[in-house]
């Protein structure tokens, strides 16, 4: 096995690949940041060489996570939200597992959140909060906890949409409510470890990220009336920062240094604080240039990429906040980086575009529609899940419809 991974390794480097896996939601360094190299840097005209195109998930908007030759992603099956484990060579599935009863709305039914991938382990949380650990190999359930019944929290209304986080031996989760806006529990058992008994915000959109603070290691997360830093031994408040949301509070925080960035939809914007020695938070600005809904932003050597409302495609920077240039070249949709490209989905066409990642201008590197298009979509829905790039391919999403493309040079 050893010789084999050896052999790999060394025909990857030679090929000038890179290639990297994306366990778990927004990456290793829940960043949506991909280090892999070695990808197309431009596109033909009708976009990159489909693999493969799996139509056997059901309706959903997890996006897939990747790991050791596996996919992974949630979808429906009899009436039930399920997590599908797939081969990535072939998008053949190889098990599915249970999570909760199917979740519906006008904007869509089924699960939301991407699965967790940690060692031979995969976490994955269903929209009414059924909370699952398998065994990534064999498909075999480990343990199961509800959000809901079990932990006393309430499913927010478009249902519970994060992707559980890793942390050491806690699997940290978000039920909100009067128990505790966030809860360890043990990664073996499922058995609560804390819970953040000083913060009882109700459940949001948004997934918690680990951060080292003033040497403190903290768990971060955003809910529609507050940011605030989580102490990860004992679930106590290090600070926080109250938040005007509307509506949906869904974009990940971003964290550089000591430095925290958001941003919501509905009208919102975007702040960023600094937090000092003694745990005080300072607001360093806050403004309407980045009003991102829920495609995502990402942070690139200082620069903040994203979709924000009225304005379009968005450059800014990080330190002051301002500006850099923005573009409305492509409708409304999300984004991920890759080999110093951004893959960008216009949510309402399925228009994919390869553009440069840079604070010059928008520069597009090549584009192609997506075909076909799901029959299941909602009149409401649009293609919301977000692009992922692992080992050298492109992986897309349209409800039922999961799409895998060669993006290797």
């Amino acid at each position: 096995m050893k010789q084999l991974i050896l052999i790999f390794l060394l025909v990857s480097l030679v090929r000038g690949v890179v290639a990297v896996d994306w366990p778990r939601w927004r990456g290793t360094n829940h960043d949506d940041i991909s280090t892999e190299t070695g990808l197309l840097q431009s596109w033909p005209s009708a976009g990159p060489n489909r693999i493969w195109l799996s139509r056997d998930i059901g309706v959903g908007y997890s996006a897939p996570s990747i790991a050791n030759g596996r996919l992974f992603v949630l979808g429906t099956k009899d009436g039930g939200e399920h997590l599908f484990a797939k081969s990535v060579k072939s998008g053949k599935t190889l098990w599915t597992v249970s999570l909760n009863k199917e979740f519906s709305n006008n904007w869509g039914n089924g699960p939301r959140g991407a699965a967790t991938v940690d060692g031979e382990m995969v976490f994955a949380l269903g929209a009414k909060g059924g909370l699952v650990c398998v065994n990534a190999i064999k498909g075999e359930i480990i343990w199961q906890v509800d959000l809901v019944n079990d932990l006393g929290g309430k499913a927010p209304y478009w249902g519970y949409s994060e992707s559980v986080l890793i942390e050491g031996d806690l699997v940290i989760c978000t039920p909100g409510g009067k128990s505790g806006t966030l809860a360890a529990l043990d990664k073996k058992t499922g058995k609560v470890k804390w819970r953040s008994t000083d913060w009882t915000d109700g459940a949001q959109y948004a997934s918690p990220v680990p951060a080292t603070l003033n040497k403190q290691r903290q768990i971060v997360q955003l809910t529609q009336k507050t940011l605030a830093g989580i102490s990860v031994k004992d679930g106590s408040v290090l600070w926080k920062n109250a938040w005007p949301g509307r509506t949906a509070v869904i974009p990940t925080p971003i964290i550089k240094g000591q430095q925290v960035y958001i941003s919501s939809g509905y009208g919102v914007g975007c702040r960023k604080i600094t937090i000092g020695s003694d745990n005080s938070v300072k607001e360093d600005y806050s403004n309407k240039n980045m009003k991102n809904h829920h495609g995502g932003v990402l942070l690139k050597d200082d620069y903040l990429y994203g979709y924000s409302d009225g304005r379009g495609w968005t450059c800014q920077s990080l330190k002051t906040g301002d500006v850099i240039w923005d573009s409305k070249k492509l409708g409304k949709g999300c984004v991920f980086y890759a080999d110093n490209r951004l893959y960008c989905m216009d949510e309402g066409s399925g228009t994919v575009v390869l553009a440069e990642a840079n604070a010059d201008e928008w520069e597009e590197h090549g584009r192609f529609k997506l075909e076909p298009q799901t029959e299941l979509r909602k009149p409401a829905g649009r293609i919301w899940t977000h692009p992922v790039v692992a080992n050298g391919v492109l992986y897309l999403r349209d409800q039922d419809l999961l799409f895998a493309f060669d993006v290797k040079k």
